[in-house]
């Protein structure tokens, strides 16, 4: 008797490595965001894309704030058009980092998503700071 994970068989080894090379294209993670500015690796432009209230709540550090809303190519023009740029907002049960990370691939910007968010940055035992 199968189980419900197993039912549907898993994708063939080929097929499964092109899905996973392809997700680490869109994502990174807490972890990886947290090593690269913690060793003065940081080659992106790490954004947070809650609210004003929300960002001097608590946001991690090297962090800047452009609530999805306002992710323009006014609020881009100091950025270089190569430019990487990491979204995040609260969590996985919010969707304000597709929407920053919707606006910023209409306008041809490289962007990468921080799965987790905030709750995640907590969750790995990393540090926010406030306004």
């Amino acid at each position: 008797m199968s189980s419900v994970v197993s039912r549907v068989p898993a994708a063939a080894s080929e097929d499964a490595l092109v899905h996973f090379n392809r997700l680490l294209a869109f994502e990174t993670d807490c972890w990886d965001v947290h090593f690269a500015l913690s060793n003065k690796r940081q080659d992106f432009v790490l954004i947070d894309v809650r609210s004003e209230l929300l960002f001097a709540q608590g946001h991690i550090e090297q962090a800047v704030n452009i609530p999805h809303k306002r992710i323009d190519a006014e609020t881009l023009a100091s950025y270089p058009l190569e430019t990487l740029f990491v979204v995040y907002c609260a969590g996985p049960h919010c969707n304000g980092t597709e929407k920053g990370a919707i606006k910023l691939a209409e306008l041809k910007r490289p962007v990468k998503k921080m799965i987790g968010g905030v709750t995640g940055w907590i969750d790995e035992g990393f540090e926010l700071v406030s306004a």
